[in-house]
C-alpha cells in the first residue's frame, strides 16, 4: 500500500507521461518502489530517497527491443551501453534461428552461427545454463530469450545441408521443450541461412509442437525477402496455423530495385491474415541490413560494405568494389577472403521502409550485432531514430504512436506481463526523454555514437543511464515465460 509516511525509492517529477498504450499525454509524476511502479499522478506528498527531474520532457515505459542478437552481449559486455543509451530496458535474443544455447561447445559453429561465438567464447549445451548464468550476473537490461532453430539442428544434425529425419526432429523436439520449460519464450527460425536453409515446413512444424502447449512464440528470419516473399509469407502462416500460435515476422522488408514498392502487396497480405490468425511483425527504420558476408544471389548487385572481418580488419568501413579494385580480384573473391565476418547491404527503398513502419501492428527491433569494426549503426540509432527522425520531423505518426511501437505492442506480441506500460502495478522500466531534441547520431561511417536526447533511463526501478553516462547499475532480469 502506498501512503504519504512511506517513502518512494524513486520518484520521476514533473513529467509529461506517454504511457505505452497510444493514450493522449498526459501529466504526471511516477512513483517506484520495489522495483515497481506503486503511483502515478500528483505525487507533491510523498518523499523518495532519489528523484528524478522530469519537468519538460516525456516519461515513457523502457523501450523494448523486439529482435536482437544481444545473446552474447548480454553476458560479456552486460553494460550495453548502445542499448541503454538510447533508451531501451529489455531485449529479446536469439533471433534468426540463433541462440547461445543449446549448443555444442566444441568445434567451430557455421555462419552465421560464428557471431554467437564471440572472441573464443563458447556457447551453452543447456537452455537453462544460459539463463542461469544471466541470472548469476545480470545485465543492465530484462532479457526474453528464444531458442533457435538453427542452433537445434547444429545440436542434432552432423549434416546441415538436408532436410532432418525423424530422429533428428525428435531430438531438437525434446530440446525445445526442456528449453520451453526453463522459460525460453518461443522459437525463431533463420530459413534465409545457410544452417537451415534445407529445413522443411514440415520439419519446423514437427519440432515446433512443444510450442503449442507452452503458448510461446514464433518468431521467423523468413526463407525470402525479395522476389519470392509472398510465399515465405504463406510458409510462415501456415507454421503458426497449423501450430496454433502467434507468429511474427522478423524485420519485414522487400529486397532489391525489382521488388520495391511491394511493401503494398505484403502489408495487405498480412492485414488479412491477421484477422483470422495470430501474426505481428518488426522493422528497422534504415535501408540497409546487416549479416554475414554473402557471395549469393540473395545479397548479390547491392552495394556492401564490411562491417568486420576476422581475417583482414583493415577493410572494415570499406566498399567490396574498393577491395575488389584494390586487390585486383572479382567481387565474391573479395569476399570469400574476407570471411569470417560480416557486412551492410543497402538492400531497401525508403518508401517501402517508411510504409511498413507505418503499418500499425509494426514493432521496432534493431537487429544490431555488437561487434569490434563498424557494426550497423541501428545498433546504437535505432529507437532516437524513430523518435526523433519518422516521429518528429517526417511526421509519420504520432510520438504517442511511437512510444507504442516500441513498447506496449511489443510487451503483447511477446507476453511480456507488466512491462511497456506506466501504470502501478507494472514493472518501472522507465525512459525519460526531450521529445524536441531526441534523435539519433549513430551513422554508417562513425555507429559507435550515443542518442541525443535520453536523458535517463530505469531498469526495474534502478537508474541506470543519467545524463549521458551509464550508472553502472545492472538491474536487468530474465523474463522466463512462466515468470513474465
Amino acid at each position: 500500500m502506498t501512503t504519504l509516511s512511506t517513502p518512494l525509492d524513486l520518484l520521476v517529477q514533473g513529467g509529461t507521461v506517454i504511457d505505452g498504450t497510444r493514450s493522449p499525454r498526459y501529466r504526471a509524476d511516477v512513483g517506484v518502489r520495489g522495483g515497481c511502479i506503486v503511483a502515478v499522478g500528483d505525487l507533491s506528498g510523498f518523499s523518495s530517497h532519489q528523484v528524478l527531474d522530469a519537468r519538460e520532457l516525456i516519461v515513457a515505459p523502457g523501450f523494448i527491443d523486439s529482435h536482437t542478437h544481444d545473446d552474447v552481449a548480454v553476458l560479456h559486455e552486460p553494460g550495453l551501453p548502445f542499448k541503454v543509451s538510447q533508451g531501451v530496458t529489455t531485449v529479446v535474443t536469439g533471433n534468426c534461428g540463433l541462440s547461445l544455447a543449446p549448443l555444442p561447445t566444441n568445434g567451430a559453429l557455421p555462419a552465421p552461427l560464428d557471431v554467437l561465438d564471440h572472441r573464443g567464447r563458447h556457447p551453452f549445451v543447456r537452455f537453462a545454463d544460459y539463463l542461469d548464468a544471466l541470472e548469476a550476473a545480470p545485465a543492465a537490461v530484462n532479457v526474453a530469450a528464444l531458442v533457435g532453430h538453427s542452433s537445434l539442428r547444429v545440436s542434432c544434425m552432423a549434416r546441415l545441408d538436408r532436410d532432418a529425419d525423424a530422429a533428428e526432429r525428435k531430438a531438437m523436439r525434446g530440446l525445445l521443450d526442456q528449453a520451453l520449460g526453463a522459460g525460453a519464450i518461443g522459437l525463431s527460425t533463420g530459413t534465409f541461412y545457410p544452417p537451415a536453409a534445407a529445413a522443411s515446413t514440415e520439419e519446423i512444424i514437427e519440432v515446433g509442437q512443444p510450442l503449442t502447449a507452452a503458448g510461446a512464440v514464433y518468431t521467423t528470419h523468413m526463407r525470402d525477402e525479395a522476389d519470392e516473399v509472398m510465399a515465405a509469407l504463406d510458409e510462415t502462416f501456415r507454421i503458426g496455423r497449423e501450430l496454433g500460435i502467434r507468429v511474427i515476422v522478423s524485420h519485414h522488408k522487400v529486397s532489391h530495385p525489382r521488388n520495391f514498392g511491394r511493401s503494398r502487396e505484403t502489408l495487405a497480405h498480412i492485414a488479412s491474415t491477421m484477422r483470422h490468425q495470430c501474426v505481428g511483425l518488426d522493422c528497422y527504420p534504415y535501408t540497409a541490413g546487416s549479416t554475414m558476408i554473402r557471395t549469393d544471389r540473395a545479397m548479390s548487385g547491392c552495394r556492401m560494405v564490411i562491417a568486420s572481418s576476422g581475417p583482414h580488419p583493415e577493410m572494415v568501413g570499406k566498399d567490396i568494389e574498393e577491395i575488389a579494385s584494390t586487390w585486383q580480384c572479382s567481387r565474391d573473391a573479395a569476399a570469400e577472403r574476407l570471411k569470417p565476418g560480416s557486412a551492410i547491404y543497402f538492400l531497401m527503398d525508403e518508401d517501402d521502409v517508411q510504409r511498413i513502419l507505418a503499418f500499425d501492428e509494426t514493432m521496432v527491433g534493431s537487429d544490431g550485432i555488437a561487434s569490434s569494426g563498424k557494426p550497423h549503426p541501428r545498433l546504437w540509432g535505432t529507437f532516437p531514430r524513430v523518435l526523433g527522425h519518422y516521429s518528429r520531423e517526417l511526421s509519420l505518426f504520432p510520438l504517442e504512436t511511437a512510444v507504442w511501437k516500441m513498447t506496449g505492442l511489443t510487451a503483447r506480441n511477446f507476453g511480456l506481463t507488466g512491462r511497456g506500460r506506466i501504470a502501478p502495478g507494472c514493472h518501472a522500466d522507465l525512459v525519460v526523454f526531450n521529445a524536441a531534441t531526441v534523435r539519433d547520431t549513430a551513422s554508417y561511417e562513425e555507429p559507435a555514437q550515443p542518442a541525443q536526447g535520453i536523458e535517463s533511463v530505469v531498469v526495474n526501478g534502478q537508474i541506470t543511464w543519467l545524463r549521458g553516462a551509464g550508472t553502472g547499475a545492472r538491474a536487468g532480469q530474465v523474463l522466463r515465460r512462466q515468470s513474465v
